[in-house]
């Protein structure tokens, strides 16, 4: 797993035995500075791997890119540790020479999360004003049996969940249900750029006829991450927020929270899910 886990000693204390010590395996969090063209625009942290597709679908997020061909290069810059060794936490992108030009301040005023301290209906205008691909058009339909076995197929694929407990993941599929790519991170959020990433460096955008389905909670930044790369439908199995569920509407994406075994919750679009 490289540098995506970590050992660490811990002392394991139950109520009626001695305390054990015993190594144990953690999920791996670091930053990643962001820069495009050498200007430095973000810092995230994320578990590493996959890093260039967090890169490019970060920038889908905030609108810097649309398609695949507007992302050139990326590359790791020097970023060193106490030993001088490179902790390949800081990547540099370069956009091609067909994408407007970039204004860094302009990442900065997007409204990418809950804590941004923009809300309601001016985020998701920003969305309907940004976004490149119109997911409300999409003639996408879904089997309720496969929607409602998604959730397995992902946890089946969460190979370094299953060695830490700690991180989320997101996957994307096709309309049958078929399995396109699998992410996981400390952030729900990074997962989720990974999977748009995924797609920026394979030339896929926009993801058209296809679900997003979450390990968590969906949040209005994961309706707008999914709206930027034109996904119709975003699943979690835990709740959405309320201006979730207002994006989702907006947008014209179909929004399924509490998707677990045999029932779920449809918020936004439910003439997508045939019953």
């Amino acid at each position: 797993m490289g540098r995506i886990t970590a050992r660490r000693r811990v002392t394991r204390i139950r109520r009626d035995a001695a305390p054990t010590q015993r190594a144990d395996t953690l999920a791996v969090e670091e930053p990643l500075e962001i820069r495009v063209g050498g200007a430095p625009i973000a810092v995230t942290m994320r578990t590493p791997g996959h890093d260039f597709e967090l890169v490019a679908g970060y920038l889908v997020s905030e609108g810097a890119i649309t398609t695949g061909p507007d992302y050139s290069t990326a590359r790791y810059c020097a970023g060193t540790d106490a030993q001088g060794a490179n902790t390949y936490n800081v990547i540099d992108v370069s956009l091609s020479a067909q994408t407007a030009p970039f204004d860094p301040t302009l990442i900065r005023r997007n409204p990418t999360s809950s804590a941004c301290g923009i809300c309601g209906k001016d985020s998701i205008d920003a969305v309907h004003v940004s976004s490149s691909h119109r997911p409300a058009d999409d003639p996408l339909t879904v089997d309720v049996d496969t929607v409602l076995a998604l959730p397995e197929r992902l946890r089946a694929e969460q190979e370094v969940f299953d060695k830490t407990g700690g991180l989320h993941a997101a996957a994307l599929f096709d309309a049958a249900g078929e399995l396109l790519v699998v992410r996981e991170d400390v952030g729900r959020h990074n997962a989720v750029d990974k999977v748009i990433g995924w797609a920026v460096l394979s030339d896929r955008l926009p993801l058209s006829g296809t679900i997003l389905q979450v390990s968590g909670r969906a949040s209005f930044e994961l309706v707008q991450k999914a709206a930027m790369a034109g996904i119709p439908m975003l699943c979690a199995v835990s709740a959405p927020s309320s201006l979730a569920a207002e994006a989702a509407d907006e947008l014209g994406i179909t929004l399924v929270g509490f998707s677990r075994g045999e029932s779920m919750v449809v918020y936004s679009r439910d003439d997508r899910v045939l019953t």
